[in-house]
């Protein structure tokens, strides 16, 4: 008698254990997780609050992990341990696409959700900068060029750079190599004051070869990395009256009040100038969403539709509130037949 209640109790254990597990298969994970760009990760967030507030799903996690970090956690792998979506502050690499399809990530939804400009900033309390982007290239590129050669950059106050700029040392607050917003910040600063330099063509006659170091920012002091979080950088201003900083529009935008973006080649960093195209340092930004995970995770089509939604990036809408340059109709029509997409 005792055998045998002992074998049922065992039985029912088995049986339970069975069901628990399909229950868990069924339903990998109950919330959106989202991964990637710092500056990204504001406008985000605050779709992610709406979405949960205003809708049967909860309210999606996400993780200001830096673009390039994002990509590699979002590429990793298919299955409730993996991000459904990656912030990003630059279009998504062809290598990280071909990590994304080495472990079976073939589809990827690329949903541009508006622009952003990068500014170069510094304390309210002290003179605005007004710089020009050639200016930018001598004071934080690795090499600069002397006497028809390359040499490392031996820079150490602005007014050295150009009389005209204040006797004051050069002291760039800006984020590492794996975020976006550098990324960009090279490609739109330093590049084009430096691809066509003669120096540089003697020196690197291969496009690509110049174009990688083009891009590589001097490691002595004078530009300062501190991680992925841009309210970091306007901590930093606020507390050092004699630095600059290097962030997204979005986050002068917010701080308005404390710090100030530098006039470059002319043109003040405003929404008006960043929309109209004539600030010269501006990006587009992205949400990217896994579409397999539509079928494995709550909510992932609806978050996307969520993104892209008029009440979201429309002229009025409430990203648009927070700092969000909206998308012409062509890129919205766009980005809304990819969100479309998912399945």
């Amino acid at each position: 008698m005792l055998k045998r209640t002992l074998f049922g109790l065992v039985m029912l254990y088995l049986s339970l254990s069975v069901i628990a597990c399909g229950a868990n298969s069924s339903k990998v994970r109950e919330q959106i997780r989202v991964v990637g760009s710092s500056t990204v990760y504001p406008f985000v967030t605050v779709a992610a609050e709406e979405f949960g507030n205003n809708s049967k799903f909860k309210t999606p996690i996400i993780e200001a992990t830096g673009t390039g970090g994002g990509f590699k956690l979002f590429c990793s792998g298919i299955g409730g341990k993996y991000p459904d979506f990656s912030n990003a502050s630059r279009a998504i690499k062809q290598s990280e696409i071909d990590r994304c399809a080495k472990n079976n990530i073939m589809e990827i939804a690329e949903l541009k959700i508006g622009y952003d400009g990068i500014v170069l900033a510094n304390s309210v309390e002290v003179e605005r900068f007004e710089l020009t982007k050639r200016q930018m290239f001598l004071a934080l590129a690795k090499q600069i060029p002397l006497d028809g050669e390359l040499v490392d950059n031996f820079y150490q106050n602005w007014n050295e750079v150009d009389p005209s700029l204040p006797d004051q040392k050069i002291e760039v607050y800006g984020p590492p190599p794996t975020s976006g917003t550098r990324d960009a910040f090279v490609e739109l600063v330093l590049e084009p004051s430096c691809k066509d330099l003669p120096e540089f063509i003697a020196a690197f006659p291969d496009k690509k070869h110049r174009k990688k170091t083009c891009h590589l920012v001097r490691e002595d002091g004078r530009y300062i990395e501190v991680g992925e979080n841009d309210n970091l950088i306007v901590q930093k201003l606020i507390a050092n009256k004699q630095a600059l900083g290097i962030f997204g529009f979005s986050f002068l935008d917010e701080n308005g009040a404390t710090v100030q973006g530098s006039v470059i080649d002319g043109v003040e960093p405003s929404f008006e100038n960043i929309s109209s195209g004539s600030y010269g340092v501006s990006r587009p930004l992205f949400v990217y969403a896994k579409n397999v995970h539509s079928g494995m995770i709550p909510g992932v089509k609806e978050f996307a539709l969520e993104l892209v939604s008029d009440i979201a990036i429309g002229e009025e809408g409430y990203l648009v509130e927070k700092g969000l340059i909206p998308l012409s109709k062509e890129d919205l029509d766009k980005t809304r037949k990819a969100a479309a997409m998912i399945k």
